[in-house]
């Protein structure tokens, strides 16, 4: 395999689209780290780092990840020797001001595609509803969930518009079974990664 052909993938989607899931099908599919920050976070908490100990003393203070600090922690795992075939990033970035950070550290590569999970909002309530009946998560009430996508829906709707122009998005339906998803999602990326991208 030659450094070119990587595959440097993003999954995107509401809360309770079911991404995590698709995510770890993906990269086994292209046998490419998923990289969630979440999972960096905690991975760096409990391991006692430098920086997850500046991570936890932000979290205790019941303040977000700074954009910096976030940039840092990506590009730091970015360099780990699983990465270098590509990965798979969840989570990030957030924001555009994440994407152009991300555009900097791929040296002036870019993200081969970027899979987006749309999901009707209801649905998707109803699906975290139940979700949280079922685990007893009683702070998941429907006020805090739509909440949730309608802070999803600002925050990522400049990113959707961005990823589109950059012609490297792959919107799929993410309603119906796991496989039906999965099915989706893996032809949505044969036909994206065969087709050349406008860089």
């Amino acid at each position: 395999m030659t450094d070119t052909q990587t595959t440097r993938l993003l999954i995107i989607g509401p809360p309770g689209a079911g991404k995590g899931t698709q995510a770890a099908a993906i990269a086994e599919r292209y046998g490419v780290p998923a990289i969630s920050t979440g999972d960096i976070f905690r991975a760096n908490i409990k391991g006692g780092t430098e920086l997850g100990k500046r991570v936890q003393e932000i979290i205790e203070r019941g303040e977000l990840v700074p954009d910096s600090l976030t940039n840092e922690i990506v590009q730091d795992r970015l360099t780990q020797p699983d990465a270098a075939p590509g990965f798979l990033l969840d989570g990030y970035p957030r924001t555009v001001d994440q994407v152009h950070a991300l555009d900097g550290m791929l040296d002036g590569a870019s993200l081969d595609a970027v899979v987006l999970i749309e999901a009707d909002a209801d649905a998707v309530v109803a699906r975290l509803l139940k979700r949280a009946e079922i685990e007893g998560r009683a702070d998941d009430t429907e006020e805090v969930i739509r909440h949730r996508q309608e802070v999803y829906a600002q925050q990522t709707a400049p990113l959707i518009e961005l990823f589109s122009d950059r012609g490297i998005l792959v919107a799929v339906d993410g309603l119906g079974s796991v496989e039906e998803v999965a099915a989706r999602i893996a032809a949505g990326l044969e036909a994206k990664l065969a087709a050349p991208v406008e860089r």
